[in-house]
């Protein structure tokens, strides 16, 4: 019998050595490929309502995602284009790192003109529209003459005859201000804030992302501003784009990798040598945690196709967790001496299991809620630390040769559990449960709760300042808040967007709103292009009229086009025209279609709840506003996990009372003792409550109960104990960095589970049973 268990334990063992080599080759060809996301929005679920307008924006995203916009400016017009000169040719040696993007150069306006020319007569704006409704032609016919006269070094009498008015030039002209940037001396030039500036886009010709966390694109983007400032103080570069915020997350990210990564493990091996003094633990620790870390990002990356950082960044904290296995094992081997490997895992490993499952089922809660981040970290923990206990169980009996002598430092915490109290029912335990609850209470009192997506936000402040500065003076609309239209036809679509519009007119006359961006205001509807081109050859006709008349001849009218005839949507989509306006149309979205305005000037919160008012009151047309949307999510998701979290105890409470019977609660009671305590300190701190802080509280349920587990399977031997303090100071150094990441998700997470670990490490001794177990005899026996 004994031998056709070995046969099976090398068998297994010769199984998981080859799902390991597989894993090897996987995770070359995933670093080769750098399968890896540091978009934020990635992390956060997709509601129904707006997962139309998501797929858009992610498009609107893509087409800047390698492009980086500097604005360069001073109080005077020649020191700012002397100062984006330097800052040009600074940038030019840095190579073809950034390549320059001509803007001014990149519209074909001749040929758009061309495109709209024979729709002239279908084009109003609502200034136009409301002048030619209210004038009248005797006044309409001296504007029209008054503008003849003026033409006489510009068109010929022909061509005013075509548009006596000048409708068609106001028309391009009001399309033209939608934007505030204007070619001045060959540049792309703006004013605002006092300044003068010139606009310089740039297309970086690299990935943002690095592995090593390199910022090369900022550090030329300093080095050019530098070159542009040249001692003035008045000169000042702004430089903004989803490439600078890649590269910061990148180098962030790789910063806390190695802080949490490379720290908590050389900590775990510090520890490791200091209870072992040998150099085997070392070595076979270090390999179950290497082995966890590769299982975790192979299976995340299979799964999900892309691994995000924040979830590898987490997961630096999973060697804080991971390690209990291999320090539990050693430390039983050094206590048995006598014992051979195989029966010290077969007495461990009951234990062990329960407490993996516990763990596992702890960080798979994680994933209920429907975040992609959230899954990804779920998985990647759960993985990693089943791969390495399978590497405990089914390698360290047969790698582990030779016997483990007992150290200064093991005896010393294998003799402190019997100095340890316990909860009694006396004056002492009295107090202290007194004293805890004096903390406990009032932190939670003075408890915030913080629902905002921005949590998730860890760029440098001074970048998103930038940002926001860039799209202030540049007038572009925010992708945050949106109006998503839909209809049965591409034309009613286009009819919604003219209702959207004259229902936020009030909104823009009193200031709330600069404008639109919105398709509708280049192909607008057939309905309105056929009132349009009644209403203005009507007075166009009366005008000509008149001012022949006047003139004393005759003036032929122009060739109209057809009275059904149209622009239409399918013509604008083919044609070049529609490049920086295309990524708002939706084409076909369910039974219909659907296309998205971004609104200018939304810079007032406190207008949004009107302005969302009067948009649903036009049919097929939807507000959407994401960061509302998204906060709204992390608020149900941070209750519903929250009773999650209670059903979770509640579980782990049966789980515990099947397997040790009435005993069970000693192993629950500090874990929920140390659950409040951590929501007490995030009170005391200042650290608001949200969703990741009961993400945390749910991994400490899993890893908390562990300590009480072990302690209830070995009561009173000291051994269980060395392995907790071990596995305690671990996880507390792991999570303890977390706490440092700059995200304040992560930061808050980490805080949690910081103060949460610590607290049950200090509280699992009190519960421990009265009696002593047999541990070291069945063992030894075995």
């Amino acid at each position: 019998m004994q031998g056709g268990i070995t046969r099976l334990a090398r068998g297994l063992a010769i199984a998981w050595l080859l799902i390991v080599l597989a894993m090897i080759a996987h995770q070359v060809q995933f670093w080769r490929g750098s399968r890896l996301d540091t978009d934020v929005m990635a992390l956060l679920p997709t509601s129904e309502r707006t997962a139309a307008a998501d797929r858009v924006l992610r498009r609107l995203a893509d087409s800047v995602a390698q492009e980086v916009v500097v604005l360069v400016g001073s109080p005077d017009w020649a020191r700012t284009r002397a100062a984006a000169q330097r800052f040009s040719q600074a940038t030019a040696q840095g190579g073809t790192l950034l390549q320059p993007v001509d803007k001014i150069a990149a519209f074909d306006f001749d040929k758009a003109l061309d495109f709209y020319r024979p729709w002239r007569d279908h084009l109003l704006t609502d200034a136009q529209r409301q002048q030619l409704q209210q004038g009248n032609p005797d006044q309409l016919a001296q504007q029209a003459l008054t503008r003849l006269y003026q033409l006489s070094t510009g068109p010929r009498l022909t061509d005013w005859a075509a548009d006596p008015l000048g409708l068609w030039q106001d028309w391009w002209l009001s399309r033209a201000a939608v934007t505030r940037v204007q070619e001045r001396d060959g540049l792309a030039a703006l004013s605002g804030d006092g300044k003068e500036w010139v606009l310089l886009t740039y297309h970086i010709t690299k990935p943002a992302f690095s592995v090593s966390g390199s910022t090369d694109y900022s550090d030329l983007l300093r080095t050019a501003g530098a070159a542009a400032r040249q001692g003035d103080a008045d000169v000042r570069v702004v430089a903004a784009g989803i490439p600078l915020h890649a590269e910061a997350a990148a180098a962030q990210a790789n910063f806390e990798m190695n802080v949490i990564g490379w720290g908590s493990l050389a900590a775990v091996l510090l520890l490791v040598w200091l209870a072992f003094r040998s150099l085997r633990p070392i070595v076979l620790v270090g390999l179950s945690l290497a082995i966890g870390t590769a299982a975790a990002i192979s299976a995340t990356a299979i799964v999900f196709d892309r691994v995000h950082l924040i979830t590898l960044v987490f997961g630096a904290s999973l060697v804080g967790v991971a390690e209990d296995f291999g320090i539990h094992y050693f430390v039983s081997r050094q206590a048995l001496p006598r014992a051979t490997p195989p029966s010290v895992m077969r007495h461990l490993l009951p234990g062990m299991a329960l407490a993996l499952a516990t763990s596992v089922v702890a960080y798979l809660a994680l994933g209920i809620a429907p975040f992609p981040g959230l899954r990804q970290m779920a998985l990647f923990s759960a993985v990693g630390l089943v791969a390495a206990f399978l590497t405990v169980v089914l390698w360290f009996p047969l790698l582990d040769r030779g016997a483990l002598r007992p150290t200064r430092v093991s005896n010393w915490l294998a003799e402190s559990l019997a100095r340890w109290p316990r909860v009694r029912a006396d004056r002492r335990t009295a107090l202290a449960l007194g004293a805890l609850a004096l903390f406990i209470v009032p932190g939670i009192w003075q408890l915030r709760i913080v629902d905002d997506v921005r949590q998730l936000q860890s760029s440098p402040p001074a970048l998103i300042e930038a940002q926001r500065l860039t799209g202030r003076l540049l007038g572009t609309p925010s992708p945050a808040q949106f109006v998503l239209v839909r209809g049965a036809t591409p034309d009613e679509v286009l009819a919604r967007e003219e209702a959207v519009k004259a229902a936020l007119a009030p909104a823009i006359r009193r200031g709330e709103l600069a404008g639109f961006l919105a398709i509708s205001d280049w192909v607008p509807s057939a309905a309105r292009q056929r009132a349009d081109a009644a209403l203005a050859g009507r007075q166009e006709a009366a005008v000509r009229e008149r001012v022949a008349r006047t003139l004393g001849g005759s003036i032929a009218a122009p060739a109209a086009s057809p009275a059904d005839a149209v622009l239409t949507l399918p013509a604008w989509l083919a044609n070049p025209v529609s490049g920086t306006l295309r990524h708002l149309w939706l084409d076909r979205e369910g039974s219909g279609y659907a296309s998205v305005m971004l609104l200018r000037g939304l810079e007032n919160p406190a207008v949004m709840s009107g302005i969302a008012t009067a948009v649903n009151t036009v049919q097929g047309a939807e507000w959407a506003d994401r960061i509302a949307d998204l906060s709204f999510l992390l608020h149900h998701y941070r209750v519903l996990m929250s009773w999650l979290l209670l059903a979770g105890a509640a579980g782990v409470a049966l789980l515990l009372a099947w397997r040790y019977g009435r005993a069970g609660w000693r192993a629950l009671a500090p874990t929920l003792l140390a659950a409040a305590f951590s929501v007490a300190v995030l009170g005391w701190l200042g650290v608001p409550l949200q969703l990741f802080s009961v993400l945390a509280l749910a991994l400490l349920l899993g890893v908390g109960v562990d300590y009480g587990i072990f302690l209830l399977e070995h009561p009173g031997d000291g051994v269980s104990w060395t392995a907790i303090v071990l596995g305690a100071a671990s996880t507390l150094l792991a999570f303890g960095l977390l706490a440092l990441s700059s995200t304040p998700a992560l930061h808050a997470f980490g805080m949690t589970m910081l103060s949460g670990v610590g607290a049950v490490w200090v509280l699992s001794p009190w519960f421990r049973p009265l009696g002593r177990h047999a541990s070291q005899q069945q063992a030894e026996q075995g």
